[in-house]
């Protein structure tokens, strides 16, 4: 096993620095520039990475550098490596006395309104901790997580391969609600039902997600064929944008999310009853991860202020 390690022990730091810029940059020429190395130096130092992981690393295409399966390999751990190392930099920098904290949170889109009340009354007892929010899908979260460049994540662990890694604890039960422009025909009707909405057009989340399943769902309790024709993001601006300039645009949304678009007028609730039951959110750690003072009593606040479930 640690003869299998020792070539990614070998890269140094400005390597793994310059992997995964390319990682994230797509481009050798940016990513020089962004860690501040010559051209030439980085062409060299990627070469020379390649050699010690005897791999190639990059597919190098008009696009630019996409990562072989070794290199997605190679640049997750080396990222992983570069976060832990970034840490305790990062801490020794910004430290001001024994009270200094960090804490990085990955959230799912429904969960937004939830978290941000609890960062509110998280931060009037640990005024002096530097918090940063992610919000994306769970699968990116969890993906995240797993590289240590997140510290918990609120989503669901049911989305991967692997949910034997986390510890789990569900603490809210989400409520969907489905939401137009308000100059869609069926707004402002007393009840509304899916063989209603035949000429308007789902802003979903991409596939597989658990809120488009439960879409899809609801579509074949109801014996109808689910949409060809969809917009697809995985962004509550998008999609909020998207209804206010097309009037036959609809989505399904956490309640919570939902109420606070209609409360400043950017969206009408359409009186719909679903059948199906969304998951509750969970805060979902690493097993093989030793929890932060700060992440027990973020997981405190978030236990403690959950509405009862359904």
């Amino acid at each position: 096993m640690l003869t299998r390690q020792m070539p990614l022990l070998r890269l140094s730091l400005r390597q793994m620095q310059l992997l995964a810029a390319i990682d994230d940059n797509g481009s050798l020429k940016r990513s020089a520039e962004v860690i501040g190395m010559s051209q030439p130096g980085a062409t060299k130092a990627l070469q020379e990475a390649e050699h010690l992981m005897s791999r190639k690393l990059f597919n190098r295409t008009n696009r630019g550098l996409t990562p072989t399966p070794a290199g997605d390999c190679v640049i997750r751990h080396a990222k992983t490596m570069l976060a832990q190392l970034g840490t305790p930099e990062q801490e020794l920098d910004h430290l001001s006395g024994d009270e200094w904290k960090r804490l990085r949170i990955g959230t799912i889109m429904g969960a937004v309104p939830y978290v941000t009340e609890v960062i509110h009354r998280y931060l009037r007892r640990f005024p002096q901790t530097s918090i940063e929010i992610i919000e994306d899908t769970s699968v990116e979260m969890l993906r995240q997580l797993d590289r240590g460049l997140l510290d918990l994540v609120i989503g669901r662990s049911s989305v991967s391969a692997t949910p034997q890694l986390y510890n789990v604890t569900p603490f809210h039960d989400e409520l969907l609600t489905v939401v137009a422009n308000a100059a869609h025909p069926p707004v402002g009707r007393k009840r509304v039902q899916l063989e209603d909405l035949s000429e308007s057009r789902w802003i979903v989340y991409t596939a597989s997600m658990p809120m488009r399943l439960l879409l899809e769902q609801e579509y074949r309790q109801s014996g109808l064929a689910f949409p060809a024709s969809l917009l697809e993001t995985r962004s509550a601006l998008t999609t909020m944008s998207l209804i206010q300039t097309a009037p036959n645009t609809i989505a399904l949304l956490s309640s919570d999310v939902a109420a606070f678009f209609v409360n400043f007028g950017m969206a009408r609730v359409l009186p719909m009853h679903l059948r199906s039951k969304s998951q509750p959110y969970e805060i979902i750690t690493r097993r093989s991860y030793e929890l932060s003072e700060e992440v027990v009593e973020f997981t405190k606040e978030v236990v403690a202020g959950a509405m009862p479930r359904l």
